[in-house]
Order: structure tokens, then C-alpha cells, then sequence
């Protein structure tokens, strides 16, 4: 769910199994994704999955680093990763989104050969779009709470100009 001319281009790592069965990204219940988009002031809701066309009312989009659906991220391997960070890399170049936002810091240094990157803005640049690295929304990412992770969203939401919803 992508479209040229974005404000920031979220990417997850690649689609889990309750999103590959409806089609909806960040749609496994425990996911944070979609409370800590509102609670950074992305959106002025909390948005439900089936709701993700929304995004692009508010200049965001959605997209994946790899397409292949897995229960869980690692069972990604490094080629599949750094294959789609090609991709990924081709697809923001065509769309020139202002940011691509790629939601999981480890993720991000496998796809774009990056293993010193930390959570924030990148020194890296695509065409003209620049790079935030945001922390894996999954529930199985017991370092950041919501709130945590929010404070972090909310940092690119600035970064990008975009007022609090």
C-alpha cells in the first residue's frame, strides 16, 4: 500500500502470517504498530488493519523489506533480506517518498548492509529520500514498550514535518 509523493513510507520486515491471511499489514493482534501510530501522532485515531488505506489520506504508506510470509521474522534469511532491501531500494526511488521508515533496526542492517545502524535517522539516502530506522513493532520485541516506541515515531513525525494529528 504505496503511492508516490508520501510524506514517510513505513516498512515492516515482511508480511506475518495473520497478514498474509487478510491482506492487511500489521494485522496479528499482539502487533504494535497501529496504537503506537496514533499514540505518536501519525494518525488522530487508532486505526484498525483493515482500515490501512486511511494512511494515505495522511500522506503514509506501507510496504515490506521481503514479500515471503513467515510466523516469525528470523526464518528470513540474509539473502532474502538483502535481496529485499534491492527491491525495496528500486520501489523508493520510483516513489520518492520524503522518508522511508523502516520498522526494525536489525532488519534495516541486513537489507542495506548497515550492521553498525541504530535506531534513528541514517546517513544513508535513496535517490531523494531519507532513512529512519524505528523499532520492530512486534509484541515479540520485549525492549521497547509502547510508549517507548511511540516517543521514537513521534521523533519522524517531527523529523518530517508532519503536525500531531
Amino acid at each position: 500500500m504505496a503511492a508516490g509523493g508520501l510524506s514517510v513510507l513505513f516498512c515492516g520486515i515482511n508480511p506475518g502470517l495473520m497478514t498474509a491471511a487478510t491482506g492487511h499489514h500489521f494485522a496479528r493482534p499482539g502487533n504494535r504498530f497501529w496504537p503506537v501510530l496514533h499514540l505518536s501522532g501519525f494518525t488522530p485515531r487508532r486505526l484498525r488493519p483493515d482500515e490501512q488505506e486511511e494512511l494515505l489520506s495522511y500522506g503514509l504508506g506501507i510496504t515490506n523489506v521481503a514479500a515471503r510470509a513467515t510466523a516469525r521474522a528470523d526464518e528470513l534469511s540474509p539473502e532474502e533480506f538483502r535481496e529485499g532491501g534491492r527491491i525495496l531500494a528500486e520501489k523508493v526511488e520510483r516513489l520518492a517518498p520524503r522518508w522511508l521508515a523502516v520498522a526494525g533496526v536489525t532488519a534495516y542492517r541486513t537489507a542495506f548492509g548497515e550492521p553498525k545502524a541504530r535506531i534513528g535517522p541514517q546517513t544513508r539516502v535513496i535517490g531523494t529520500t531519507r532513512v529512519w530506522a524505528l523499532p520492530n513493532p512486534s509484541g515479540l520485541n520485549a525492549h521497547w514498550t509502547a510508549e517507548t516506541m511511540a516517543g521514537e515515531y513521534a521523533r519522524l513525525r517531527e523529523a518530517a514535518g508532519l503536525p500531531e494529528a
